[in-house]
């Protein structure tokens, strides 16, 4: 679940335990640009406080206006449209002839929002279905791979745990990629056995497992919307996570080093491993976009670039190697 849509959970939660009235609002499609994806939540409170978002700011402001006339009420949830003209589209900032399409639920069951976030709590994947015709609400168990349905009468969406992270090495690069994956949404994991390392390692909000990296993937049960990242330098340790992560569902598998390096681990892990060519084609590595990065804030910001890409179905591999300025020491 995206750290804004969690907020936005959180908030309904408190806003229901203090007797305040609200409308959930549900990206269910858009056509064009968008600043908020499918299944972005924004709830508008009875007295026009907004939490969360479903586009720039222009529809937020029609949403707060036709509220405060008292157009949202009763409690049958409806869609609504904006920008399906192209005179529209300018008024709310869409591009030309765009369209984004919301779910607007006036009074959504607090109690169903409390078992949602319980089960959230503990790790579960979950399917909220919302028909519009009955205007029946429902939780049901997901999985790995799921995605938001919605064919104009029935929106489902997908509700768990945040995407995960699981950072090899507790260097400097390591420090920054934590720190701006949370802010992305990421749960963070950090593995370095190498106590010198780890001891020191205070990132606020990140988890360290305490275990040989290959066995750190093996505990996390890795799934598609998993990341694993080895940035130790140290080929006994980095080549120990790549091994199980390449063959896991992880979304995203990349390792710091040079161009030369990382030709030099694939070699490896053809050879010495029990990995298919396949496999090892998902690496990335070198890790990162090129864009030039050479500090450890910019090499966690060229990787986080490269993740964000291929989880959004953007790319699948850079092919240039990302500026390391440590690549040298490392044979």
């Amino acid at each position: 679940m995206d750290s804004l849509d969690t907020q936005v959970l959180d908030a309904a939660r408190k806003w229901a335990a203090a007797g305040h009235r609200f409308a959930l609002i549900t990206v269910a499609r858009t056509w064009g640009s968008a600043p908020r994806p499918p299944g972005a939540w924004m709830i508008l409170r009875d007295d026009g406080q907004v939490q969360g978002s479903v586009s720039g700011g222009c529809i937020e402001d029609d949403l707060i206006r036709r509220a405060a006339v008292g157009e949202f009420t009763g409690s049958a949830p409806r869609l609504l449209r904006y920008g399906v003209t192209a005179d529209e589209a300018h008024r709310f900032g869409l591009p030309c002839g765009g369209t984004l399409e919301l779910v607007l639920e006036p009074a959504p069951d607090a109690a169903l929002l409390e078992q949602l976030a319980q089960r959230i709590a503990t790790g579960q994947l979950v399917h909220r279905r919302v028909v519009l015709a009955s205007g029946a609400v429902s939780l049901e168990g997901g999985s790995a791979g799921d995605s938001q349905q919605w064919d104009g009468q029935t929106l489902v969406t997908l509700h768990g745990p945040a995407w995960r992270l699981l950072i090899i090495g507790a260097g400097q690069i390591s420090r920054y990629l934590a720190t701006m994956a949370q802010a992305l949404g990421y749960r963070v994991y950090i593995c370095d056995p190498r106590s010198e390392y780890a001891d020191g390692w205070d990132v606020p909000g990140t988890e360290r497992i305490a275990a040989m990296p290959d066995d750190a993937v093996t505990e996390l049960s890795l799934d598609p919307r998993s990341a694993v990242v080895a940035l130790t330098h140290d080929p006994k340790l980095d080549d120990m996570a790549l091994l199980e992560a390449l063959k896991s569902p992880a979304f995203y598998v990349g390792a710091l080093g040079s161009q030369a390096n990382n030709s030099k681990r694939r070699e490896r892990l053809l050879q010495y491993f029990d990995l298919s060519q396949a496999e090892v084609d998902r690496l990335h590595g070198p890790v990162g976009l090129p864009i030039g990065s050479r500090t450890p804030p910019e090499i966690a910001v060229s990787i986080l670039a490269e993740m964000t890409a291929v989880k959004n179905g953007q790319i699948f591999r850079s092919t240039v190697a990302v500026t390391d300025p440590y690549a040298c020491r490392v044979a």
